[in-house]
């Protein structure tokens, strides 16, 4: 797998951290509960967490907003 580039991820969550470790955690668990990868994985030994990055990097995820702009 190819490196993840952290500040175009971090670019990708309004640029915050926070949020970027909350999105792939979240997803890691959703992935870890069977839901479909949204990548290709080219190892069947990646950890969840990886993949939740790799999806993220990719643009496949993506922070939700708040409607009422908070």
């Amino acid at each position: 797998m190819e490196h993840l580039d952290v500040q175009s991820m971090v670019a990708k969550t309004d640029n915050s951290i926070y949020k970027l470790v909350v999105l792939a955690s979240k997803r890691a668990l959703e992935i870890s509960e069977g839901q479909p990868k949204l990548v290709q994985v080219t190892s069947a030994n990646l950890k969840p967490s990886i993949i939740a990055l790799a999806e993220i990097s990719a643009g496949k995820i993506q922070v939700a907003t708040d409607k009422n702009g908070g």
